[in-house]
């Protein structure tokens, strides 16, 4: 009876793994799956410019991608629709407007958007650039 006892304390003291693994697989598989959900936004290149005005506020963005596809915040809209859209989620007529262009879309689409906004009513529209860094002055 007492070497029953003895076996018994040995397999208790060891630490079984298996459990501990298939709980990080799962974790690592959910983290793998929900990664790409949680990077919701739209890639643009903004122009480099000299001067950038850093603002912190919370505004409407409307985003033109290299494709020239139009976005309203994350959703995509037809650029007919874009000027009654803008006017029904702005809280006061006179709050600005972020324009967010790829550099690589023609002028013509970035004037549109920007006529289509001021046939609207809207004329506080802010253009989105990123800072000129010291390598990119160098190319």
């Amino acid at each position: 009876m007492p070497q029953l006892s003895k076996q018994t304390q040995t397999s208790l003291s060891e630490i079984n793994m298996i459990p501990f693994i298939d709980v990080v697989l799962v974790l690592l598989i959910i983290f793998m799956i929900t990664a790409p959900i949680l990077q919701s936004g739209i890639e643009v290149d903004v122009p480099k410019t000299k001067t950038v005005h850093e603002i912190t506020e919370q505004r409407l963005v409307i985003t033109v991608d290299k494709a020239q596809r139009v976005y309203l915040g994350n959703d995509a809209i037809n650029i007919h629709e874009l000027g009654s859209k803008v006017q029904s989620q702005l809280k006061k007529p006179q709050d600005a407007v972020y324009l967010r262009c790829d550099e690589t879309v023609p002028f013509g689409i970035f004037a549109s958007v920007i006529d289509t906004l001021r046939q609207a009513g809207i004329n506080n529209i802010s253009i989105v650039t990123q800072p000129l860094t010291e390598r990119s002055r160098a190319q």
